[in-house]
């Protein structure tokens, strides 16, 4: 809640993409499932409406094509329910947004990241160092 770390999951892929944005795509839909979920928990826990959802991805194709309502051929090969998300996007349900690799605090989950870039990414965090 607030600047924490709510949920954080890793898990294996369940299916193979063709390429970096629609590895993207996929996760997205993911994430927006989950974050739509926990808005309603938090709306329904504090007697609140819930609030919109907002995505942030550092990959401008996965971005346009989550936001381009229309279907052409570099898309037809995804499967149906990963376009969830661009029906929650023009619901308003969910806000995506770019934010550019240097500034995505993710990577200290997924990537093998130095000392001075894992402090610093922690640091964003709010995990402090106790020792």
């Amino acid at each position: 809640m607030g600047k924490n770390i709510v949920i954080w999951a890793s898990q294996k892929q369940k299916l193979v993409t063709l390429s970096s944005c629609e590895a993207e795509y996929v996760t997205a839909a993911s994430a927006a499932c989950q974050g739509i979920w926990l808005s309603r928990l938090i709306g329904d826990l504090l007697g609140t409406k819930e609030v919109q959802v907002k995505l942030l991805m550092d990959n401008m194709s996965a971005i346009a094509l989550s936001k381009n309502p229309m279907h052409h051929e570099r898309s037809k090969h995804i499967d149906m329910k990963y376009h969830f998300l661009r029906e929650c996007i023009e619901e308003g349900t969910v806000n995506v947004d770019h934010v550019g690799t240097a500034e995505q605090l993710a990577d200290i989950f997924t990537k093998a990241l130095g000392r001075v870039r894992f402090v610093e990414l922690r640091k964003k965090l709010g995990v402090i160092d106790l020792v």
